[in-house]
């Protein structure tokens, strides 16, 4: 159990900084005004697994996921990175 605890370190911190990153754009995008660097900040990109279904008799179960990314939650994911290997 005590190999995953890195890893399970790794996946958090990433996340977090995607998540950060992501609050940041959305922040700016109502404070810049309508321009350039707004379209170039707020730029993003979804990638997403479809819906899968799983249906047992009394139960139907539908799952997908879906991720948008855009510069600046890119960003984050670089300061999370740098900080999880700093701190190590």
């Amino acid at each position: 159990m005590s190999n995953n605890k890195p890893v399970l370190l790794a996946i958090y911190t990433l996340t977090l900084g995607a998540i950060v990153g992501t609050l940041v754009g959305e922040i700016l995008g109502f404070i810049l005004p309508e321009g350039v660097v707004k379209q170039f900040f707020l730029l993003s990109k979804t990638l997403s697994v479809g819906p899968g279904t799983l249906n047992i008799i009394m139960l139907q179960l539908t799952l997908g996921l879906s991720i948008t990314l855009n510069v600046i939650s890119l960003i984050g994911i670089a300061v999370a990175y740098y900080l999880l290997r700093w701190w190590r």
